[in-house]
């Protein structure tokens, strides 16, 4: 495995109301993706508030070799100013980290047209649509040049065709990068985890711990038609299994 950018070891969370979260041992290589899946409650978001430094750890450590402002974060929703036009939401991290605010909304202009944006500088986020709105909040993510890029179920709400354009566009972002920064992605959906990652780390349900890492056939980006090809479909099946033996191992624990 390449040099971590992040790593959690031995790491529990006291939870109010379900008792400890953990241990969890999870090591993120740089500029590799990481799907995370598991049951509702499992500790997905948790994790990711530890990777990213906006969460202590009740026991264990988290280790991050990440320079100061190079963590992105994108949530379920795009989480935007509603008063502000794209470029200025877009632009807005750079302006806290104390950059010009022309340097700040060149970069921000950039960015948006890095993921297809470019005409809607000016567009206020009630004159996007919900695919547009997630686009800006990944430009907003990726403006600072991040080495670790944490996405906590960002396609959720939109339709099928919606979530795999932006599947693909991040992608191409991913690799056009350089370095290509680390990604954690956490997702419900198992085509999803595995169309979009190089590997995916299965939580137990009534632990939070990963009970499997199983890897991914082909590097991405896919390649047209990916989805038809058998080696996807069996890495869906095979990720299936592990997902509903982490959650039987909950049912199986509460019923004992």
């Amino acid at each position: 495995m390449a040099e971590p950018i992040a790593a959690l070891r031995g790491a529990t969370v006291d939870l109010a109301g379900r008792g400890a979260l953990g241990p969890l041992d999870l090591i993120v290589a740089r500029g590799e993706i990481v799907a995370l899946v598991g049951a509702s409650g499992a500790g997905k978001s948790t994790t990711l508030r530890l990777l990213a430094g906006l969460q202590s750890p009740s026991a264990g450590t988290v280790t991050r070799a990440v320079g100061p402002g190079r963590t992105g974060f994108v949530f379920q929703s795009p989480t935007l100013t509603p008063w502000a036009d794209a470029q200025a939401n877009v632009a807005l991290p750079l302006e806290l980290a104390g950059r010009p605010r022309a340097e700040a909304r060149e970069r921000a202009a950039a960015a948006l047209s890095a993921v297809g944006l470019g005409d809607r500088l000016d567009a206020r986020p009630s004159e996007l649509s919900g695919g547009m709105a997630m686009r800006v909040a990944l430009a907003r993510a990726l403006v600072t040049g991040p080495e670790l890029l944490l996405l906590d179920e960002p396609f959720a709400a939109l339709d099928s065709v919606t979530r795999r354009r932006l599947i693909e566009d991040l992608h191409a972002l991913w690799a056009a990068a350089d370095p290509r920064p680390a990604v954690v992605f956490v997702t419900h959906d198992v085509e999803e985890a595995v169309y979009l990652a190089q590997r995916i780390v299965v939580l137990e349900a009534a632990t939070g711990r990963p009970v499997a890492d199983l890897p991914t056939p082909c590097a991405p980006p896919r390649p047209a038609r990916w989805r038809a090809d058998p080696a996807y479909r069996q890495a869906v099946e095979t990720t299936a299994e592990a997902l509903e033996a982490a959650m039987t191992s909950q049912t199986a624990e509460t019923a004992a």
